[in-house]
């Protein structure tokens, strides 16, 4: 199995340095990762590296692998007002992100309100257009029915990839099989992708993780779990 093309290489970690995006980067092309996942902060700084980077292997007549830049907003808690994760998303984009992760609307699915849940992606992937938009559920806080709802209401609301955790929640448990496989079997056979993230520290977590329907799996472990 070719774990390294399912994992974004991720350091969200506040009191990071740009001394640590660029070794995240670093690594991300010597283990051929699909991408690196940071804050919004540090977008601008890890285009223009990766861009630099790119040229450089290509001036040795290296061919350099595509490593996406991925990025979030809304983030951690889902609580922003729509003004300002839009602003958060236009100036991702700008930037120089590939994709974006925004953290759903909590407080709207505990009341039920699933067309402001709608709503609110389509209004982001709107603005992401043609860049993939990977929709943060928090299963933790989710009860089976809410998560099945959640992912329905992504699918209707254009989404393309629903993602389990923030890996922010202290008691979480993250990513596990059994709710990978209930978000896939909810979305896979609509053309939409599975994102495992919170607590994937090991290669056996994450093999089982993909045979669960894990399309992209998000970890600050990326080296670790190839290594061992």
């Amino acid at each position: 199995m070719d774990i390294a093309k399912h994992i974004e290489h991720t350091l969200l970690k506040p009191g990071a340095t740009e001394k640590d995006i660029k070794q995240l980067i670093d690594e991300a092309y010597e283990y051929k990762f699909f991408g690196i996942c940071i804050n919004p902060n540090f977008v601008k700084f890890a285009r223009k590296y990766i861009d630099d980077k790119k040229a450089d292997l290509g001036q040795k007549g290296v061919l350099a692998p595509e490593i996406k830049l991925v990025t979030v907003v809304n983030f951690p808690l889902g609580t922003n007002s729509m003004d300002t994760t839009l602003v958060q998303v236009h100036q991702a984009i700008n930037e120089g992100a590939d994709e974006i992760d925004t953290v759903i609307n909590l407080s709207a699915i505990k009341m039920g309100d699933y067309k402001k849940v709608s709503d609110e992606i389509k209004t982001i992937k709107n603005v992401c257009g043609k860049r993939n938009l990977k929709v943060i559920l928090e299963v933790d806080l989710l009860t089976k029915d809410e998560i099945k709802k959640a992912c329905l209401n992504c699918i209707t609301a254009g989404a393309d990839f629903v993602k389990t955790s923030t890996g922010f929640l202290k008691n979480g448990l993250g990513a596990t099989t059994e709710n990978i496989r209930l978000m896939s079997d909810t979305v896979s056979k609509r053309g939409m992708g599975v994102k495992a993230s919170g607590g994937i520290r090991t290669r056996v977590q994450a093999i089982d993780l993909i045979n669960a329907g894990a399309d992209r799996l998000g970890t600050s472990s990326g080296v670790a779990i190839m290594k061992y």
